[in-house]
């Protein structure tokens, strides 16, 4: 099945869920936050969510800083 990862067009296999993608790409979950299909998804979810035909997913990396 297919589905758009930020973006771009993936491949991937049925049933796979948010944390095989991200583990698939190598993206460590405790550093990102996952939108799918418009929706935030808890971390917590991550190992049941299952990824469908068409799904939309965009994952956005957290960047430390701060003022001097």
């Amino acid at each position: 099945m297919t589905i758009q990862v930020n973006g771009e067009s993936r491949g991937v296999g049925e049933g796979q869920t948010v944390a095989a993608l991200l583990q698939e790409l190598d993206i460590r979950a405790d550093r990102v936050a996952v939108e799918l299909n418009l929706e935030i998804v808890d971390r917590n979810d991550f190992d049941t969510r299952s990824l469908c035909d068409g799904d939309r997913v965009e994952i956005l990396s957290f960047i430390g800083g701060g003022a001097e």
